[in-house]
């Protein structure tokens, strides 16, 4: 059977072709009726193959092995007793999660050995969902990109390769000195993973000097050590680092520890981004520009470069509300945000609220920023938008690109502009 989502067996649609595809390979009735349930949860966006034996399963995969992303599948099949279902899906590559009902730690270390992604026990709920976000996880774990500081050439190969098995991005250096110059060099690496005792500079050291930069949030740092020394782990986590790992690790352990830390970063980068984002329109707000807006505004006049700001109102926007209601009022700035998005792009557009949006536009100089703005301006007249009947909608516009001392006086200049165009007559752009 096949399933998109929740859907019922069916032929797959484009979105379906398009769409990742997961092998789920499971004899018993129950257990695929809940991991239905979870996959509906959790892998909504997946094509999802379930195959209740080995002959079943290796069909789903011939018909779809240039899709097929990953394989969830049971240890013991009915006629597939000794893992023979893991064996023909590894051999051909497929990142694989084992699912069996007894644990046996020489088969773990075996299946583990022979590259399988993990290893879940048939405990309880839990442990079907924990298979499918892994998962996901999977798919997640592409772009984030982790640094292995780790002079010793054998542990620093096994790490890359767990990294790897799991689809990590990895970048690896000997030392500490050549982790601080690889981090300027990857502004994207988002974890790093430092042994203690290295040349040049050790992984206390090179902590130490990264938290001078970079807080907890910015950068994941977990150190390593094979010292017998109680107070090491202590000692990291005070230096700066956000975890620590005893060298000989299981690797389930690396990869848990690896998967908390990224997860609370994701979650924290999320936070931060729902209070840059304005909840109806999703564009950026106040508060973004007052904290990157001013980083712009400082770039500009040190680098002698240009920042040019329009401050756009919607033109007699409480007639539109008084009209035909507020959700139709809504409905309009969410259609202007969208047309300002997708005209002005790639610059950043800010709701300032009410009916008022903010653009920055960096590196334009006024005639190219008013010529922008304009062209968004004729787009939203010429687009009908609200709810049930077609409202027509204007908007005016000031654009200032002198820089004055601070941002607040430039946006105040573009303001002031605004006032002019709606002096003017509204439905225009006026600069400088």
């Amino acid at each position: 059977m096949t399933t998109l989502a929740r859907a019922e067996s069916r032929t797959p649609s484009k979105k379906a072709i398009d769409a990742k595809h997961v092998l789920i390979v499971e004899s018993s009735s129950l257990i695929i009726q809940i991991l239905e349930h979870f996959v509906g949860e959790h892998l909504s966006n997946y094509v999802v193959h379930f195959a209740k034996s080995f002959s079943e399963g290796c069909s789903l995969y011939e018909q779809h092995k240039d899709q097929i992303f990953a394989g969830l599948v049971n240890l013991n099949l009915p006629d597939a007793p000794d893992g023979e279902m893991v064996d023909h899906l590894l051999a051909r590559d497929v990142p694989l999660i084992v699912l069996t009902g007894n644990y046996n730690d020489k088969k773990r270390e075996q299946l583990l050995e022979q590259g399988v992604i993990d290893y879940v026990i048939k405990e309880s709920r839990y442990s079907y969902e924990y298979a499918l976000k892994l998962i996901k996880r999977l798919e997640m774990n592409q772009k984030v990109k982790i640094l292995v500081a780790e002079d010793s050439l054998a542990q620093k190969d096994y790490i890359e390769a767990l990294l790897k098995q799991h689809m990590y991005q990895v970048v690896t250096v000997d030392n500490g000195v050549e982790a601080l110059a690889a981090i300027k060099q990857n502004p994207d690496i988002s974890l790093l993973i430092t042994d203690y005792d290295m040349p040049e500079m050790d992984g206390f050291s090179l902590t130490k000097a990264l938290r001078r930069e970079y807080t907890k949030a910015e950068l994941i740092i977990i150190g390593l050590s094979a010292v017998e020394n109680n107070t090491l782990s202590a000692r990291f986590i005070k230096n700066g680092a956000n975890d620590f790992l005893c060298k000989p690790f299981i690797q389930e352990e690396l990869h848990c520890r690896i998967t908390h830390n990224i997860e609370a970063q994701e979650h924290l980068n999320q936070i931060k981004e729902w209070a840059f984002r304005d909840p109806l329109t999703n564009l950026f707000n106040r508060r973004y520009l007052f904290g990157k807006g001013v980083e712009f505004h400082r770039a500009a006049k040190n680098e002698d470069g240009q920042l040019s700001i329009a401050i756009v109102d919607i033109d007699y926007f409480k007639k539109i509300n008084d009209k035909y209601g507020h959700d139709a009022g809504d409905k309009v700035l969410i259609e202007v945000a969208d047309i300002l998005i997708e005209q002005i792009a790639p610059h950043s557009v800010v709701r300032m609220g009410g009916e008022e949006f903010c653009i920055v536009m960096q590196g334009l100089d006024n005639s190219e920023a008013s010529a922008l703005v304009d062209s968004a301006r004729q787009k939203i007249e010429s687009t009908p938008m609200g709810l049930q009947a077609p409202i027509s909608v204007r908007v005016s516009a000031g654009v200032a690109t002198v820089l004055g001392d601070t941002l607040d006086q430039q946006i105040n200049a573009a303001d002031a502009l605004l006032y002019r165009a709606k002096e003017n007559g509204r439905n225009q752009v006026v600069h400088e």
